[in-house]
């Protein structure tokens, strides 16, 4: 039932956050090492993030913000406590693959990881907030990288399978909605950081990605067609870095680029919700002299995962241009590329500001897969000071904030199906794509530097009684 101001009655507002950026404890509880503990702050963590990397190991005098990050391992009672006094009834997290199966390869996972994710949820049910939970977020253990090239190695299926059948047969009680991988298109642009790809100068890197692909695609299926064995009430999902391409004018070229752009991204989700590779992913692939090896029963595999729902983040539009004057105008801060559109502003981080990208995002996903979508991220990166009285203002987040939520409201009046809204980082955590703590999401304050420094003291923002009062009012008061 939906009442006038659009929002179904028993929408999900909530945060998301990932195990990496938040938890810390980095070999805690018998953890191992993962991807993103290798990942310093400043200029050396964009290199390694697309793939360029060759220590496996923590270097000394070098600072990892994912080794501490906010210490969520240690504090996590005392932050679902905030989340549930602004009215929570969800929290998207993610497991961190390393904490379960220290390895990723090992028979018997690890007692003591399982039982942190157990305390965990146990916490957030008591506050009847819902488990929203990302099997693997931009975090591979290391040793799997090291053994077998990570996502490249047709053995990580079985190993991602297992790890799978562990968590969904220990929490199946306890959590409801999965998704398999975090933005599974990052893979195409931040390799490392996406799939723990490391990139040899000799490979031909549109074979190794694609490759690696097909697996993750593969394991994304088994998993879906695993938890639903173990539970038939799991709604397990898929998860995309979401915004749409427009084109720069209307000249057909442009429009096409735009298209081709989008269909970069939408490649992953069609397999992941149609079950199949599209014609157009079939053409590339000869086009580029790609031969992606598949076993027996693969095309199968795909046909019988197929996901329950589209998890989706949305972050900024894109623009894209065939002409090679405007393409000078290419902003820095999107991962993705994009040039400048001169109809939209832009964050403190180069990000485009487009709230009414929301709502055509949203309705271009529903219209291509029929599928509830869920919006697991959203939110405005920016730099929050303290004032005299020690208090946080942050206006400008609100206004970020509200502008996208009337947009999401329009969507749902438009008919497109939404089960939530869990905004990116309701709480400061570390920058998945820089490292820092500056660049701050949350409505709470967490007292870390970039430089690891401070107390951890948590403060909530103006923000924070501003989203209580939406969660609320089940967004009539925005």
């Amino acid at each position: 039932m939906t009442k006038n101001n659009g929002f179904p009655e028993n929408f999900l507002w909530g945060g998301a956050l990932a195990a990496n950026q938040v938890e810390g404890g980095y070999i805690e509880g018998g953890k191992g090492l993962t991807t993103v503990d290798l990942m310093p702050t400043g200029e050396a963590r964009q290199e390694i993030s697309k793939g360029y990397i060759r220590n496996f190991e923590p270097q000394e005098d070098v600072y990892y913000p994912s080794h501490g990050a906010i210490d969520f391992y240690n504090r996590y009672k005392e932050d679902i406590a905030l989340f549930a006094e602004m009215g929570f009834k969800a929290l998207r997290i993610s497991i961190s693959w390393a904490r379960i199966f220290p390895n990723g390869d090992e028979a018997e996972p690890n007692e003591d990881g399982l039982q942190f994710y157990d305390n965990v949820f146990d916490e957030l049910l008591l506050h009847n907030i819902e488990p929203v939970v990302t099997i693997a977020h931009f975090d591979v253990p290391i040793h799997l990288v090291k053994e077998y090239g990570s996502w490249k190695s047709r053995k990580l299926v079985d190993f991602f399978e297992h790890y799978s059948k562990t968590i969904f047969t220990r929490y199946k009680d306890k959590v409801k909605y999965w998704m398999t991988f975090n933005e599974i298109n990052m893979l195409l642009h931040r390799p490392y950081l996406g799939a723990g790809i490391v990139l040899n100068d000799e490979e031909n890197v549109n074979q190794v990605l694609y490759q690696a692909a097909h697996h993750q695609l593969v394991a994304s299926a088994k998993a879906v067609k695993a938890g639903h064995e173990i539970n038939p009430d799991f709604q397990i999902g898929c998860m995309l870095a979401a915004g749409m391409t427009y084109p720069y004018t209307s000249n057909p070229d442009d429009i096409w680029q735009a298209m081709d752009k989008d269909r970069e991204s939408f490649f992953f989700i069609d397999v992941q919700s149609r079950g199949e590779y599209p014609g157009y992913a079939k053409r590339f692939f000869k086009d580029h002299n790609l031969n992606i090896e598949m076993e027996e029963g693969d095309l199968e595999l795909l046909k019988e995962g197929t996901v329950d729902y589209i998890g989706f983040s949305y972050y900024s539009s894109r623009c894209t241009s065939t002409d090679p004057e405007v393409l000078k105008t290419a902003i820095s801060g999107n991962i993705f590329g994009s040039i400048k559109n001169p109809y939209t502003k832009a964050s403190e981080w180069g990000w485009t500001i487009d709230p009414k990208g929301l709502r055509i995002t949203a309705n271009q996903l529903w219209d291509r897969y029929q599928k509830p979508l869920f919006i697991v991220e959203n939110g405005l990166g920016a730099v929050d000071e303290l004032d005299e009285n020690g208090e946080i203002n942050d206006d400008y987040r609100i206004e970020y904030l509200r502008a996208h939520f009337k947009e999401m409201r329009e969507a749902i009046l438009d008919g497109v199906e939404i089960i939530g809204y869990t905004s990116w980082g309701p709480i400061d955590i570390v920058s998945a794509s820089t490292g820092e703590m500056k660049k701050r999401y949350g409505y709470i304050y967490v007292d870390r530097q970039n430089d690891g420094t401070g107390t951890l003291e948590r403060k909530k923002k103006k923000s924070f009684g501003w989203y209580k009062a939406v969660i609320q009012s089940n967004g009539e008061e925005i």
